[in-house]
């Protein structure tokens, strides 16, 4: 938690949730919409979903019944734990359906194209996840499909890890307005969807990568361009000691993505000092945390010592997957309409 002399200050809801203006905002707006991108999503969408995701974590049993009969697909070209079931435990504890189909023999294009499957995909169901290698795939589906369409992952980003990542950090410390958040390793998908999110919800954020490894140069564009509407700052860096100096939290992901087996031996060396070891949490914040987007390559991308330690807040990442993932599916198929706290 927070200590006694910090510069972030816990930030109360002035309202409850039924009544917030981001919340009702976003449920007007989102309904029946994409996402494809964090920066789909304004600021006070980003807020919204966090907020309801608070919501529904205290109070589940008040959104049983918010997508009664509602199907939704689940498209996946990549292995999955907690992506998976936090999408299935999410829609069938809110009254919904969820339908996984296995793309992991079968890429989406190759038997027919997206276009088509998205055509007939959606007369039979409410909503579609996906979690493909190609982020176009993501895009094409969603410009030939009616109902919304939610990036899982892609090759490019990761927007539902972020969000639970976000709403994880606003659990701990209050705000994230002012957090100085350090990512160190490969500019990846995670990576990029992080930069977004934390420049919309006010966090300096810092990214510390190798050479020839940085974030796409698109997305820090958008990112810091939303920064600055935010009043934030993004910061890239070659050099990981300095950029987990004072720190308030310290991220990582694997060195090598699914995709990039192939690249492993090639990049073992060339991350090797972007290793989250005890030393380097050491100039971190007194109260710094830890953070992972899981499955970890235990003592490559991180140490036992760290991923084990009380600073690590990697299994409450894990477990708010689950609410966000359910605020984010309620906003995009206008669910709320459902819940009686609602509609007083």
């Amino acid at each position: 938690m927070v200590s006694k002399g910090s510069t972030l200050e816990r930030s109360a809801e002035a309202v409850p949730v039924q009544k917030d203006p981001d919340v009702l905002a976003a449920a007007a707006r989102m309904s029946g919409e994409d996402l494809c991108s964090i920066a789909d999503l304004s600021s006070g969408e980003v807020r919204a979903i966090l907020k309801l995701g608070r919501d529904i974590k205290a109070n589940p049993r008040e959104y049983r019944h918010a997508l009664d009969a509602k199907q939704m697909v689940l498209m996946f070209e990549k292995a999955s734990l907690r992506t998976r079931l936090a999408f299935e435990t999410g829609m069938n504890t809110m009254g919904g359906n969820a339908i996984f189909v296995d793309q992991t023999s079968s890429p989406l294009g190759e038997r027919e194209t997206i276009a088509d499957v998205a055509r007939n995909v959606e007369r039979w169901v409410d909503v579609i996840v996906l979690r493909t290698y190609a982020h176009d795939t993501i895009v094409e589906m969603a410009a030939n499909s009616r109902v919304p369409v939610v990036n899982a992952l892609s090759d490019f980003e990761h927007p539902c890890q972020a969000l639970a990542d976000f709403m994880t950090l606003e659990e701990h410390f209050g705000t994230t307005t002012g957090l100085n958040f350090t990512y160190v390793g490969d500019g990846n998908n995670v990576c990029h969807s992080l930069m977004l999110t934390g420049a919309q919800l006010g966090a300096n954020i810092t990214v510390a990568t190798p050479r020839g490894y940085s974030p796409d140069i698109e997305i820090v564009t958008i990112a810091r361009e939303m920064a600055d509407r935010n009043k934030c700052e993004l910061k890239l860096t070659q050099d990981p000691q300095a950029a987990v100096e004072g720190a308030d939290v310290v991220y990582t992901d694997v060195c090598v993505s699914m995709g990039y087996e192939h690249e492993s031996t090639k990049r073992a060396p060339i991350f090797r000092p972007f290793q989250v070891n005890e030393e380097l949490m050491k100039k971190a914040g007194q109260r710094a945390v830890f953070m992972h987007c899981l499955p970890a390559r235990r003592n490559e991308e991180v140490t036992d010592a760290v991923i084990d330690s009380p600073q690590s807040i990697v299994f409450d990442q894990a477990e708010n997957r689950l609410h966000a993932q359910k605020a984010l599916l309620l906003l995009l198929l206008g669910g709320l309409a459902n819940v009686g706290s609602f509609n007083c």
